[in-house]
């Protein structure tokens, strides 16, 4: 894939799933809004709220070919319901699904032309290593659906959390990794896993990676938050090694600063500081983690450019 990077720069920054300024806006529903319809005119409105979204798609898309933003991550939600028990459906279900489908793959077609990434980041709920299977369940469900969309617009990344510990992450590990074999190729292909701020480390997903060919997104900033024997030097060298494409990790800054009592949730924007030095010069994709959005990546890049004259 052609590359969209940054002036001046092997980094490919990334916007995350919405606008903070611009006027570029994905619609969604409630479950309660959907039941209040009967079936037909529920699909009706799923229809048009799922061509709104892809419309929108494509809108978000242009803003980050003018702007220099080398990949954008994709809203879960992007189809409203998909996988939801009772107000699911299929493509197919849905008035003019066909074209539905043909306007993201368009998208797709725009991403490929212009050497844009895209990528996906499944909701919280989405735990392959929980002991109770209806989660497990519903979770491989989502992970199908995104991985459907991740064909239709070229995406190459679904990224994920370990989950959970439940008192034995060993077991817990040993779950997520059975699990994986329930996958299709489609979903295992872009599948990756990410450490996260209260249970995983770097450390602790690595063996899993080795063992299933899994690449890990490297956050920094959760890893800061719950280190491990591995300075951020030795993290990123082992965590880029787990990869066979262009490697993506995420980067943030805490809100309150790192003297602050919780340094968990995100900024704004990001202090340059927080991006490692280490990064400089990589070929590299990294997911801008911050409120203000378009403008956080925006100002990032113009810091980065700077400290690199």
């Amino acid at each position: 894939m052609s590359q969209q990077k940054t002036p001046t720069s092997s980094i490919r920054l990334g916007l995350c799933c919405q606008f903070q300024d611009e006027p570029i806006k994905f619609r969604n529903t409630t479950v309660k809004a959907n039941k209040n319809l009967d079936r037909p005119a529920a699909l009706e409105k799923l229809a048009q709220l799922c061509q709104e979204n892809a419309r929108s798609l494509q809108a978000a898309l242009e803003y980050c070919v003018q702007h220099d933003i080398g990949c954008f991550r994709i809203n879960s939600q992007i189809l409203p319901l998909k996988t939801h028990a009772e107000c699911g459906y299929q493509m197919r279900d849905l008035p003019g699904g066909k074209a539905i489908v043909k306007r993201f793959q368009q998208c797709g077609d725009y991403v490929r032309k212009h050497g844009l990434r895209t990528c996906f980041h499944p909701d919280q709920f989405v735990v392959l290593n929980s002991p109770r299977e209806e989660v497990v369940e519903r979770s491989i469900a989502e992970l199908e659906y995104q991985a459907e969309v991740a064909e239709w617009v070229g995406a190459d990344v679904l990224n994920i959390h370990g989950g959970g510990a439940y008192g034995d992450k060993p077991a817990a590990l040993k779950r997520f990794q059975q699990n994986l074999k329930r996958l299709s190729k489609r979903v295992r292909s872009r599948l990756t896993v990410e450490n996260d701020d209260t249970t995983y480390t770097p450390s602790d997903l690595l063996p899993l990676c080795h063992k299933t060919g899994l690449p890990l997104v490297y956050d920094v900033h959760h890893h800061r938050c719950l280190r491990d024997e591995l300075s951020i030097e030795e993290a990123t060298e082992q965590a880029l090694a787990t990869w066979n494409r262009e490697p993506l990790f995420h980067l943030s800054s805490p809100k309150e600063g790192w003297e602050g009592k919780n340094p968990k949730p995100h900024h704004d924007f990001i202090d340059v500081k927080d991006f490692p030095r280490h990064w400089e010069d990589r070929e590299l994709t990294v997911e801008v983690e911050a409120k203000a959005k378009e403008q956080a990546v925006q100002k990032l890049s113009r810091a980065l450019q700077r400290r690199r004259r």
